[in-house]
């Protein structure tokens, strides 16, 4: 292992003009796991498909697009710009109604441009709703170390929890891969599984896994109660907490970690907000409250302060900024073909249910009852175009990864087609 990092840090060194994916720095600094074998991929040492092209930035090449630009930071929200928005209606014709989009040009060296469709519309955000609980974990990190992001990212990386009840269950496997013996596997999270709160919050985000959103969201809740003594917080201290509090209180506290970083965004209860944690283990324990909402415009909001470094501060905006750059599989919006070489920053949810009383087929991601998918992307091209979009849907019985997929290879077309 000791001889694997000193390798790494060589050839950082000694071949700056090689292109690595950003996991070669990444598992340095975060200490994920994962990260180390995507690194030994790309150094040829395990005989793996490549990631690709998009995936192959390094830590340094990620920058916020609207901090210390020309145009930004910006801090209210843009009005529609007529050329692009009535490209952007041309879309949508012959789709279903429920159709709701936020789209916002950020492209170097032109005016920034934005264009919606039905922007507060309210949808289930499903997994998308996983950012509040990032955006809670790096705002409770700075009142904890308020003048130290160094000590921020120790703790991240040197905290291991275990899952407990919080962490199940959930059909969504994480990846395991043992240092020594190279051994990778993948499988679902159990109550006894023990990561890092940097490998947590990677699992929440690359692979959407329910239980690793539940257990940070019970970190994030625990700093805000212990403060300066979460660090050293002991599992035994955990459970006579959440036994002996009223869950009443559990439940007011957990909604509060997740909803004022982003009212203090601006961001509306009805724009965008969370109710419930995401498995049932962790529900049992902490109830929720009031039911989960988002909106085009309110997830617009929270990407536009994220890319202007509003976010808690500058470098936490950038740390979650690369928590969400996609080096793992790429799905539904993200498959677009027209996204192979762009660098992808990404988050998307689906909720779905079925009721055999109700009109029309039902199944997987294709309720009859409701059958919610959203994505946000952050998407950066080679060649220079840059853009945000928010497209969310409720269209019944039908599986809309490929209208989605569609989308987002047309929506790509209209940003670059005036470079």
């Amino acid at each position: 292992m000791l001889r694997s990092v000193i390798l790494l840090l060589v050839l950082m060194v000694s071949i700056p003009s090689l292109s690595f994916a950003y996991p070669i720095d990444g598992y340095l600094y975060t200490g994920i796991r994962r990260l180390l074998r995507l690194e030994r991929i790309i150094l040829g040492e395990i005989d793996e498909k490549m990631p690709p092209n998009g995936a192959l930035l390094t830590t340094e090449q990620i920058k916020l697009n609207l901090y210390n630009a020309d145009h930004g930071p910006m801090l209210d929200y843009p009005t529609p710009d007529p050329a692009l928005q009535e490209t952007l209606n041309g879309l949508f014709p012959n789709l279903n109604e429920s159709y709701s989009v936020a789209l916002l040009d950020v492209t170097p060296g032109r005016p920034i441009r934005y264009a919606d469709r039905q922007p507060t519309r309210g949808f289930q955000p499903g997994s998308v709703g996983k950012l509040a609980v990032l955006a809670g974990l790096f705002c409770e990190l700075e009142n904890i170390y308020p003048f130290n992001f160094d000590a921020r990212i120790a703790l991240l990386k040197e905290r291991v929890v275990r899952g407990g009840p919080f962490a199940v269950y959930d059909e969504h496997t994480v990846p395991f891969y043992e240092l020594d013996g190279g051994k990778y596997y993948k499988r679902q999270v159990r109550e006894s599984d023990e990561f890092s709160l940097f490998e947590w919050a990677d699992h929440m985000v690359s692979v959407s896994n329910n239980g690793a959103a539940s257990v940070l969201w019970r970190e994030v809740l625990l700093m805000r109660v212990f403060q300066s003594e979460y660090p050293c917080l002991n599992e035994t201290d955990v459970q006579e907490y959440l036994k002996n509090t009223p869950r009443k209180e559990l439940m007011d506290l957990a909604i509060d970690v997740v909803s004022c970083p982003l009212v203090a965004l601006g961001i509306d209860p009805e724009e965008w907000r969370l109710g419930l944690m995401f498995t049932r283990g962790a529900s049992n324990i902490i109830p929720g409250q009031g039911g989960s909402i988002g909106s085009p415009k309110g997830l617009m909001k929270f990407l536009i302060a994220l890319e202007s470094g509003r976010v808690t501060d500058p470098r936490s905006s950038l740390e979650m900024k690369r928590l969400l750059y996609m080096t793992d599989r790429r799905i539904r919006y993200g498959t677009s073909e027209a996204l192979d070489d762009a660098a992808l920053y990404f988050k998307s949810g689906s909720l779905y249910s079925c009721d055999p009383n109700k009109r029309g087929p039902c199944g997987k991601y294709a309720g009859n009852r409701f059958n919610y998918m959203n994505s946000v992307a952050i998407v950066e091209q080679p060649e220079g175009a840059k853009y945000i979009v928010v497209l969310m849907s409720n269209v019944l019985s039908k599986n809309s990864n490929f209208d989605h997929r569609r989308l987002a290879g047309q929506i790509d077309a209209i940003v670059r087609q005036e470079q």
